[in-house]
């Protein structure tokens, strides 16, 4: 390789902590980390499939790569997952919450209550538990960079699509309560990408009869799906310095150029851009004396 060929590689030495990097996003997340130079920690409940992802770091990056069997839905596990990495690495550089469940594929009065629950528990708590294990030590060491992975379900995954909306929530609030530290919290939407889980869906919908669903999942399983190559590159992008100060923001890797965003992240940082529509607790209610001189933008 000619030296001008040669660049520097953007998580050299880095440790990453990669929730469900045993398959599907989480492996192509593992190997894009590796890529770059990243140390690896890969969490999930199947230690064969962790196995693999780090026998694949391994072989085409030369990448470290720990694995330690943890369902994120247990703040128990959860917790000695993470003291297993600091202690191993001493340091917890970023932190990707990625593991998931599709969770029941049916109308609300007809899915299992414990079922529901459950998908609630390995999404939103799981990224609460990951969050809450992790920051004390990178507010200790003053650094530190968490990508969550968001989504968007729809009628008949309702479990799944409250939870990655409480995601994004949660990542909003998550860095204005870490605007005055240097640690960044962002959230990805993958777009729909040809997983298992969409090979999940895809089967269940069809069992109900839900036909858009469907015929939705074999486009994305039959290769019209999005791209998981360019989900890992934003994972990677939210979990290096290229991100700077971008904080708080949900970025569609199908869709959005986040590329360009270093050029630009102060104004975006000074915008409501990338934000879910929200409702301000300071913003007086349409009865107040105050709201007709209030800036309201149209909707």
């Amino acid at each position: 390789m000619a030296d001008g060929d040669i660049r520097e590689r953007r998580l050299e030495g880095r440790v990453a902590l990669i929730t469900g990097g045993g398959r599907g996003i989480g492996r192509a997340i593992a190997r894009a980390y590796a890529a770059e130079g990243a140390r690896l920690a890969l969490v999930s409940r199947t230690a064969a499939e962790l196995e693999e992802t780090a026998r694949l770091v391994g072989e085409e990056s030369n990448a470290e790569a720990i694995t330690l069997t943890a369902d994120v839905a247990s703040r128990e596990q959860v917790g000695q997952a993470v003291a297993q990495v600091l202690d191993h690495y001493g340091v917890i550089d970023v932190l990707v919450n990625n593991a998931g469940n599709i969770g029941p594929v049916n109308t609300v009065w007809n899915s299992d209550p414990e079922e529901w629950a459950r998908t609630i528990a390995v999404h939103l708590m799981g990224v609460f538990y990951g969050c809450h294990a992790v920051l004390p030590a990178m507010l200790e060491r003053g650094s530190g960079r968490i990508v969550n992975m968001s989504g968007v379900g729809g009628p008949n995954t309702t479990a799944y699509d409250a939870a990655k909306t409480g995601i994004v929530n949660l990542t909003e609030n998550l860095a204005l309560e870490l605007q005055d530290t240097p640690i960044t919290v962002n959230a990805i939407s993958p777009g729909s990408i040809h997983t298992r889980m969409w090979e999940e869906t895809r089967d269940l919908s069809l069992a109900i009869g839900d036909m858009a669903t469907y015929e939705r999942g074999v486009q994305v399983t039959s290769g019209e799906g999005a791209s998981i190559e360019r989900a890992a590159q934003l994972a990677v992008f939210l979990g290096s310095d290229d991100c700077g100060s971008l904080s708080g923001r949900l970025i569609r890797a199908f869709a959005d150029r986040f590329e360009d965003f270093p050029r630009t992240v102060d104004e975006i940082m000074a915008s409501e851009a990338y934000l879910l529509r929200r409702v301000d607790p300071y913003r007086p209610f349409p009865t107040s004396q105050a709201y007709p001189d209030l800036p309201i933008a149209d909707p």
